[in-house]
Protein backbone atom coordinates (compact mmCIF):
# COMPACT_ATOMS: atom_id res chain seq x y z
CA UNK A 1 0.00 0.00 0.00
CA UNK A 2 1.37 3.39 -1.00
CA UNK A 3 0.94 6.57 1.05
CA UNK A 4 1.56 10.21 0.21
CA UNK A 5 4.81 11.71 1.49
CA UNK A 6 4.88 15.33 2.68
CA UNK A 7 7.03 17.44 0.39
CA UNK A 8 7.30 14.62 -2.10
CA UNK A 9 6.37 16.70 -5.15
CA UNK A 10 9.17 19.22 -4.54
CA UNK A 11 11.63 16.39 -3.96
CA UNK A 12 10.60 14.69 -7.21
CA UNK A 13 10.99 17.93 -9.19
CA UNK A 14 14.44 18.42 -7.71
CA UNK A 15 15.35 14.83 -8.56
CA UNK A 16 14.30 15.44 -12.18
CA UNK A 17 16.51 18.54 -12.36
CA UNK A 18 19.43 16.64 -10.88
CA UNK A 19 18.88 13.80 -13.35
CA UNK A 20 19.02 16.25 -16.27
CA UNK A 21 22.29 17.68 -14.98
CA UNK A 22 23.76 14.22 -14.51
CA UNK A 23 22.66 13.24 -18.03
CA UNK A 24 24.43 16.24 -19.54
CA UNK A 25 27.62 15.66 -17.56
CA UNK A 26 30.66 17.91 -17.80
CA UNK A 27 29.69 20.89 -19.96
CA UNK A 28 33.31 21.30 -21.00
CA UNK A 29 32.84 18.09 -22.99
CA UNK A 30 30.77 18.31 -26.22
CA UNK A 31 27.29 16.89 -25.83
CA UNK A 32 26.61 13.51 -27.38
CA UNK A 33 24.14 13.86 -30.23
CA UNK A 34 21.40 11.46 -31.24
CA UNK A 35 23.06 11.12 -34.66
CA UNK A 36 26.32 10.05 -32.99
CA UNK A 37 24.54 7.44 -30.88
CA UNK A 38 22.74 6.06 -33.91
CA UNK A 39 25.87 5.93 -36.05
CA UNK A 40 28.52 4.88 -33.53
CA UNK A 41 26.53 2.86 -31.00
CA UNK A 42 24.44 0.98 -33.53
CA UNK A 43 24.44 -2.33 -31.64
CA UNK A 44 22.96 -0.67 -28.56
CA UNK A 45 20.38 1.03 -30.78
CA UNK A 46 19.52 -2.32 -32.37
CA UNK A 47 18.99 -3.96 -28.98
CA UNK A 48 16.63 -1.20 -27.83
CA UNK A 49 14.63 -1.46 -31.06
CA UNK A 50 14.39 -5.24 -30.75
CA UNK A 51 13.32 -5.32 -27.11
CA UNK A 52 11.15 -2.24 -27.51
CA UNK A 53 9.29 -3.77 -30.49
CA UNK A 54 9.63 -0.60 -32.54
CA UNK A 55 11.89 -0.19 -35.55
CA UNK A 56 13.06 3.41 -35.46
CA UNK A 57 16.81 3.96 -35.04
CA UNK A 58 16.41 7.69 -34.30
CA UNK A 59 13.89 7.15 -31.51
CA UNK A 60 15.97 4.30 -30.06
CA UNK A 61 19.06 6.55 -30.05
CA UNK A 62 17.05 9.31 -28.37
CA UNK A 63 15.84 6.85 -25.72
CA UNK A 64 19.43 5.75 -25.03
CA UNK A 65 20.47 9.37 -24.58
CA UNK A 66 17.51 10.13 -22.32
CA UNK A 67 18.17 6.98 -20.26
CA UNK A 68 21.87 7.83 -19.81
CA UNK A 69 22.86 4.62 -21.56
CA UNK A 70 20.60 2.33 -19.53
CA UNK A 71 19.31 0.05 -22.29
CA UNK A 72 16.48 -1.43 -20.24
CA UNK A 73 15.24 2.04 -19.31
CA UNK A 74 15.56 3.03 -22.97
CA UNK A 75 13.50 -0.03 -23.94
CA UNK A 76 10.87 1.04 -21.41
CA UNK A 77 10.72 4.50 -23.03
CA UNK A 78 10.31 3.00 -26.50
CA UNK A 79 7.57 0.62 -25.32
CA UNK A 80 5.71 3.52 -23.70
CA UNK A 81 5.96 5.63 -26.85
CA UNK A 82 4.86 2.71 -29.00
CA UNK A 83 1.55 2.49 -27.15
CA UNK A 84 0.68 6.01 -28.31
CA UNK A 85 1.03 5.24 -32.02
CA UNK A 86 -2.01 4.48 -34.17
CA UNK A 87 -2.02 1.21 -36.06
CA UNK A 88 -2.73 2.01 -39.70
CA UNK A 89 -2.40 -1.48 -41.07
CA UNK A 90 -0.36 -4.67 -41.13
CA UNK A 91 2.49 -5.56 -43.46
CA UNK A 92 2.91 -8.84 -45.28
CA UNK A 93 5.26 -11.43 -43.74
CA UNK A 94 8.90 -10.54 -44.37
CA UNK A 95 10.53 -12.51 -47.16
CA UNK A 96 13.95 -13.01 -45.59
CA UNK A 97 14.93 -15.22 -48.49
CA UNK A 98 15.34 -12.02 -50.51
CA UNK A 99 17.47 -10.33 -47.86
CA UNK A 100 20.12 -7.89 -49.06
CA UNK A 101 22.69 -9.56 -46.82
CA UNK A 102 25.81 -7.91 -45.43
CA UNK A 103 26.68 -11.03 -43.40
CA UNK A 104 25.89 -14.67 -44.13
CA UNK A 105 27.65 -17.61 -42.50
CA UNK A 106 27.04 -21.29 -41.85
CA UNK A 107 28.64 -23.63 -39.33
CA UNK A 108 27.40 -26.72 -41.19
CA UNK A 109 28.44 -26.26 -44.82
CA UNK A 110 31.84 -24.86 -45.79
CA UNK A 111 30.94 -24.42 -49.46
CA UNK A 112 27.60 -22.78 -48.86
CA UNK A 113 25.60 -22.22 -52.05
CA UNK A 114 25.68 -18.51 -52.66
CA UNK A 115 28.88 -18.10 -50.66
CA UNK A 116 29.67 -17.05 -47.12
CA UNK A 117 30.16 -13.38 -46.21
CA UNK A 118 31.83 -12.50 -42.91
CA UNK A 119 30.63 -8.91 -42.90
CA UNK A 120 31.23 -6.66 -39.87
CA UNK A 121 31.90 -9.03 -36.98
CA UNK A 122 33.85 -9.32 -33.73
CA UNK A 123 34.34 -13.06 -34.29
CA UNK A 124 37.98 -12.88 -35.35
CA UNK A 125 39.11 -9.80 -33.45
CA UNK A 126 41.51 -9.89 -30.51
CA UNK A 127 39.70 -8.96 -27.30
CA UNK A 128 42.28 -6.30 -26.48
CA UNK A 129 41.55 -2.67 -25.71
CA UNK A 130 42.37 -0.45 -28.68
CA UNK A 131 43.81 2.67 -27.08
CA UNK A 132 43.94 4.37 -30.47
CA UNK A 133 40.21 4.91 -30.04
CA UNK A 134 40.98 7.28 -27.16
CA UNK A 135 42.58 9.72 -29.58
CA UNK A 136 39.99 12.46 -29.87
CA UNK A 137 38.78 12.78 -33.42
CA UNK A 138 41.14 10.05 -34.62
CA UNK A 139 40.40 6.77 -36.33
CA UNK A 140 41.77 3.50 -35.04
CA UNK A 141 41.96 2.02 -38.52
CA UNK A 142 42.89 3.30 -41.93
CA UNK A 143 40.05 4.33 -44.22
CA UNK A 144 38.74 1.49 -46.36
CA UNK A 145 40.02 1.17 -49.93
CA UNK A 146 37.95 2.44 -52.80
CA UNK A 147 34.97 0.20 -53.60
CA UNK A 148 35.43 -2.29 -56.39
CA UNK A 149 32.50 -3.04 -58.70
CA UNK A 150 31.30 -6.58 -58.21
CA UNK A 151 31.09 -8.92 -61.21
CA UNK A 152 27.95 -10.35 -59.65
CA UNK A 153 26.03 -7.38 -60.99
CA UNK A 154 25.01 -4.61 -58.62
CA UNK A 155 26.40 -3.13 -55.44
CA UNK A 156 30.00 -3.47 -54.34
CA UNK A 157 32.09 -6.52 -53.64
CA UNK A 158 32.87 -6.97 -49.92
CA UNK A 159 36.43 -5.99 -49.07
CA UNK A 160 38.54 -8.37 -46.98
CA UNK A 161 41.07 -7.44 -44.30
CA UNK A 162 43.90 -7.67 -46.86
CA UNK A 163 42.28 -5.18 -49.19
CA UNK A 164 41.30 -7.81 -51.74
CA UNK A 165 37.70 -8.32 -52.65
CA UNK A 166 35.62 -11.41 -52.83
CA UNK A 167 35.54 -10.81 -56.55
CA UNK A 168 39.34 -11.38 -56.66
CA UNK A 169 39.33 -14.47 -54.46
CA UNK A 170 36.39 -16.52 -55.72
CA UNK A 171 34.35 -16.84 -58.86
CA UNK A 172 30.82 -15.49 -58.71
CA UNK A 173 28.22 -18.00 -57.65
CA UNK A 174 25.40 -18.49 -60.14
CA UNK A 175 23.03 -18.96 -57.18
CA UNK A 176 23.51 -15.45 -55.88
CA UNK A 177 22.40 -13.54 -58.94
CA UNK A 178 22.64 -9.86 -58.15
CA UNK A 179 25.47 -8.45 -56.08
CA UNK A 180 26.14 -7.56 -52.49
CA UNK A 181 23.93 -4.58 -51.93
CA UNK A 182 22.54 -3.05 -55.07
CA UNK A 183 19.55 -3.70 -57.25
CA UNK A 184 17.06 -6.48 -56.77
CA UNK A 185 17.72 -9.27 -54.31
CA UNK A 186 16.84 -12.70 -55.70
CA UNK A 187 16.19 -15.59 -53.32
CA UNK A 188 19.27 -16.88 -51.51
CA UNK A 189 19.26 -20.67 -51.01
CA UNK A 190 18.90 -21.79 -47.41
CA UNK A 191 20.85 -24.50 -45.62
CA UNK A 192 17.58 -26.13 -44.58
CA UNK A 193 16.70 -26.53 -48.26
CA UNK A 194 19.88 -28.55 -48.82
CA UNK A 195 19.01 -30.94 -46.00
CA UNK A 196 15.39 -31.07 -47.08
CA UNK A 197 16.36 -32.45 -50.50
CA UNK A 198 17.33 -35.72 -48.84
CA UNK A 199 14.56 -35.64 -46.27
CA UNK A 200 17.06 -35.12 -43.45
CA UNK A 201 15.29 -32.23 -41.77
CA UNK A 202 11.79 -31.83 -40.44
CA UNK A 203 9.63 -30.07 -43.05
CA UNK A 204 7.87 -26.91 -41.98
CA UNK A 205 5.30 -25.91 -44.60
CA UNK A 206 4.05 -22.32 -44.33
CA UNK A 207 0.67 -21.83 -42.70
CA UNK A 208 -2.16 -19.65 -43.92
CA UNK A 209 -3.66 -18.82 -40.53
CA UNK A 210 -2.93 -15.34 -39.17
CA UNK A 211 -0.75 -15.60 -36.05
CA UNK A 212 -1.97 -14.09 -32.77
CA UNK A 213 -0.67 -10.63 -31.86
CA UNK A 214 1.15 -10.48 -28.54
CA UNK A 215 0.91 -6.68 -28.45
CA UNK A 216 -2.90 -6.80 -28.57
CA UNK A 217 -3.86 -10.01 -26.82
CA UNK A 218 -2.64 -11.29 -23.45
CA UNK A 219 -0.58 -14.44 -23.59
CA UNK A 220 -2.32 -17.65 -22.64
CA UNK A 221 -0.50 -20.87 -21.89
CA UNK A 222 0.20 -23.20 -23.53
CA UNK A 223 1.17 -20.74 -26.25
CA UNK A 224 1.46 -21.70 -29.93
CA UNK A 225 4.83 -21.37 -31.58
CA UNK A 226 4.10 -18.06 -33.39
CA UNK A 227 3.21 -16.45 -30.07
CA UNK A 228 6.28 -17.93 -28.40
CA UNK A 229 8.51 -16.51 -31.13
CA UNK A 230 6.98 -13.06 -30.65
CA UNK A 231 7.69 -13.19 -26.93
CA UNK A 232 11.26 -14.34 -27.51
CA UNK A 233 11.91 -11.70 -30.17
CA UNK A 234 11.16 -8.90 -27.70
CA UNK A 235 12.59 -10.71 -24.70
CA UNK A 236 15.67 -9.65 -22.76
CA UNK A 237 18.89 -10.66 -24.49
CA UNK A 238 20.63 -11.56 -21.25
CA UNK A 239 17.79 -13.81 -20.13
CA UNK A 240 17.62 -15.60 -23.48
CA UNK A 241 21.39 -15.99 -23.48
CA UNK A 242 21.24 -17.69 -20.08
CA UNK A 243 18.41 -19.98 -21.15
CA UNK A 244 20.21 -20.89 -24.39
CA UNK A 245 23.47 -21.54 -22.52
CA UNK A 246 21.65 -23.87 -20.14
CA UNK A 247 20.48 -26.01 -23.08
CA UNK A 248 24.09 -26.44 -24.19
CA UNK A 249 25.14 -27.54 -20.72
CA UNK A 250 22.70 -30.43 -20.68
CA UNK A 251 19.50 -28.84 -19.41
CA UNK A 252 17.33 -29.71 -22.37
CA UNK A 253 19.26 -32.34 -24.34
CA UNK A 254 19.68 -30.25 -27.48
CA UNK A 255 22.90 -29.99 -29.44
CA UNK A 256 22.65 -27.31 -32.08
CA UNK A 257 24.62 -26.13 -35.10
CA UNK A 258 24.12 -22.73 -36.64
CA UNK A 259 22.80 -23.84 -39.98
CA UNK A 260 22.67 -20.29 -41.24
CA UNK A 261 23.05 -16.81 -39.83
CA UNK A 262 22.35 -13.81 -42.00
CA UNK A 263 22.11 -10.06 -41.43
CA UNK A 264 20.76 -7.53 -43.88
CA UNK A 265 17.91 -5.39 -45.11
CA UNK A 266 14.54 -6.90 -45.94
CA UNK A 267 11.76 -5.17 -47.84
CA UNK A 268 8.54 -4.39 -45.97
CA UNK A 269 5.48 -4.73 -48.18
CA UNK A 270 1.88 -3.80 -47.56
CA UNK A 271 -1.20 -4.65 -49.54
CA UNK A 272 -3.16 -1.61 -50.68
CA UNK A 273 -6.82 -2.59 -51.20
CA UNK A 274 -7.39 0.22 -53.69
CA UNK A 275 -4.49 -1.00 -55.84
CA UNK A 276 -5.04 -4.72 -55.52
CA UNK A 277 -1.37 -5.54 -55.06
CA UNK A 278 1.44 -5.16 -52.52
CA UNK A 279 3.65 -2.07 -52.40
CA UNK A 280 7.07 -1.82 -50.80
CA UNK A 281 6.93 0.83 -48.08
CA UNK A 282 10.48 0.55 -46.79
CA UNK A 283 13.15 -1.79 -45.49
CA UNK A 284 14.23 -3.01 -42.06
CA UNK A 285 17.55 -4.48 -41.00
CA UNK A 286 17.14 -7.86 -39.32
CA UNK A 287 19.22 -10.75 -38.08
CA UNK A 288 17.95 -14.23 -38.87
CA UNK A 289 19.29 -17.46 -37.43
CA UNK A 290 18.22 -21.01 -38.14
CA UNK A 291 19.81 -23.71 -36.04
CA UNK A 292 19.98 -27.38 -36.97
CA UNK A 293 19.52 -29.81 -34.11
CA UNK A 294 20.18 -33.54 -34.04
CA UNK A 295 17.02 -35.48 -33.24
CA UNK A 296 17.10 -39.21 -32.54
CA UNK A 297 13.38 -39.60 -33.17
CA UNK A 298 10.39 -40.12 -30.94
CA UNK A 299 7.10 -41.97 -30.79
CA UNK A 300 5.68 -39.69 -33.47
CA UNK A 301 8.68 -38.48 -35.50
CA UNK A 302 11.53 -40.33 -37.27
CA UNK A 303 15.21 -39.60 -36.72
CA UNK A 304 16.06 -36.36 -38.50
CA UNK A 305 17.33 -32.87 -37.95
CA UNK A 306 15.00 -30.31 -36.41
CA UNK A 307 15.09 -26.54 -36.44
CA UNK A 308 15.20 -23.63 -34.10
CA UNK A 309 14.45 -20.14 -35.37
CA UNK A 310 15.34 -16.60 -34.39
CA UNK A 311 14.55 -13.28 -36.07
CA UNK A 312 15.41 -9.96 -34.43
CA UNK A 313 15.55 -6.30 -35.46
CA UNK A 314 19.00 -4.94 -36.35
CA UNK A 315 22.39 -6.58 -36.09
CA UNK A 316 21.76 -8.65 -32.96
CA UNK A 317 23.15 -12.06 -33.80
CA UNK A 318 23.85 -13.18 -30.22
CA UNK A 319 20.19 -12.77 -29.39
CA UNK A 320 19.05 -14.38 -32.66
CA UNK A 321 21.16 -17.47 -31.91
CA UNK A 322 19.92 -17.62 -28.33
CA UNK A 323 16.34 -17.21 -29.50
CA UNK A 324 16.67 -20.11 -31.93
CA UNK A 325 18.08 -22.39 -29.23
CA UNK A 326 15.30 -21.54 -26.78
CA UNK A 327 12.71 -21.93 -29.52
CA UNK A 328 13.97 -25.45 -30.19
CA UNK A 329 13.98 -26.33 -26.48
CA UNK A 330 10.35 -25.21 -26.17
CA UNK A 331 9.30 -27.52 -29.02
CA UNK A 332 9.91 -30.72 -27.04
CA UNK A 333 6.22 -31.55 -26.69
CA UNK A 334 5.22 -31.07 -30.33
CA UNK A 335 8.16 -33.25 -31.40
CA UNK A 336 7.16 -36.03 -29.02
CA UNK A 337 10.20 -35.71 -26.76
CA UNK A 338 10.21 -36.38 -23.04
CA UNK A 339 10.38 -33.46 -20.65
CA UNK A 340 13.62 -33.41 -18.67
CA UNK A 341 12.56 -30.68 -16.24
CA UNK A 342 14.96 -28.21 -17.85
CA UNK A 343 14.03 -24.54 -17.31
CA UNK A 344 14.30 -23.83 -21.06
CA UNK A 345 11.58 -26.42 -21.73
CA UNK A 346 9.10 -24.79 -19.36
CA UNK A 347 6.87 -22.40 -21.31
CA UNK A 348 5.66 -20.53 -18.26
CA UNK A 349 9.15 -20.12 -16.83
CA UNK A 350 10.61 -18.83 -20.11
CA UNK A 351 7.81 -16.75 -21.56
CA UNK A 352 6.64 -15.14 -18.32
CA UNK A 353 10.14 -14.04 -17.30
CA UNK A 354 11.69 -13.02 -20.63
CA UNK A 355 10.27 -9.50 -20.79
CA UNK A 356 12.69 -7.05 -19.15
CA UNK A 357 10.11 -4.23 -19.01
CA UNK A 358 7.72 -6.33 -16.95
CA UNK A 359 10.58 -7.66 -14.84
CA UNK A 360 11.98 -4.19 -14.20
CA UNK A 361 8.59 -2.76 -13.29
CA UNK A 362 7.90 -5.46 -10.74
CA UNK A 363 11.43 -5.48 -9.34
CA UNK A 364 11.79 -1.73 -8.96
CA UNK A 365 8.37 -1.16 -7.43
CA UNK A 366 9.65 -2.61 -4.14
CA UNK A 367 11.85 0.46 -3.66
CA UNK A 368 8.78 2.74 -3.64
CA UNK A 369 7.18 3.72 -0.30
CA UNK A 370 5.57 0.72 1.41
CA UNK A 371 5.32 2.31 4.84
CA UNK A 372 1.91 0.92 5.80
CA UNK A 373 2.76 -2.60 4.60
CA UNK A 374 6.04 -2.58 6.48
CA UNK A 375 4.42 -1.20 9.64
CA UNK A 376 1.82 -3.99 9.62
CA UNK A 377 4.53 -6.64 9.15
CA UNK A 378 6.57 -5.06 11.94
CA UNK A 379 3.61 -5.31 14.29
CA UNK A 380 3.12 -8.95 13.27
CA UNK A 381 6.77 -9.81 13.98
CA UNK A 382 6.59 -8.11 17.38
CA UNK A 383 3.42 -10.01 18.30
CA UNK A 384 4.90 -13.35 17.23
CA UNK A 385 8.07 -12.67 19.21
CA UNK A 386 6.04 -11.73 22.30
CA UNK A 387 3.98 -14.94 22.04
CA UNK A 388 7.11 -17.03 21.62
CA UNK A 389 8.76 -15.41 24.64
CA UNK A 390 5.61 -15.87 26.73
CA UNK A 391 5.56 -19.59 25.93
CA UNK A 392 9.27 -19.91 26.63
CA UNK A 393 9.17 -18.32 30.13
CA UNK A 394 7.15 -21.12 31.89
CA UNK A 395 9.36 -23.73 30.31
CA UNK A 396 12.47 -21.93 31.56
CA UNK A 397 11.04 -21.59 35.11
CA UNK A 398 10.13 -25.30 35.21
CA UNK A 399 13.63 -26.24 34.14
CA UNK A 400 15.10 -24.21 37.00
Amino acid sequence: MYVAVKGGERAIDAAHDWLAQARRGDRAVPELSVAQIRGQMALAVNRVMAEGSLYDPDLAALAIKQARGDLIEATFLIRAYRTTLPRLGASLPLDTGRMDAIRRISATFKDLPGGQVLGPTFDYTHRLLDFALMAEGGDAVAPPPAPVPSPRGGGEAPVTATGATDADEAPPSPLVGEGWGGGACPPIPRVAEILNRDGLIQPEPPGDAAPPDLTREPMELPAPRPLRLQALARGDEGFLLSMAYSTQRGFGRTHAFVGELRIGDVAVEMEIPELGFAVEIGTVEVTECETVNQFAGSRTEPAQFTRGYGLVFGQTERKAIAMSLVDRALRWEELGEDATGAPAQDQEFVLMHADNVQATGFLEHIKLPHYVDFQSETELVRRLRAEALAEADPVAEAAQ
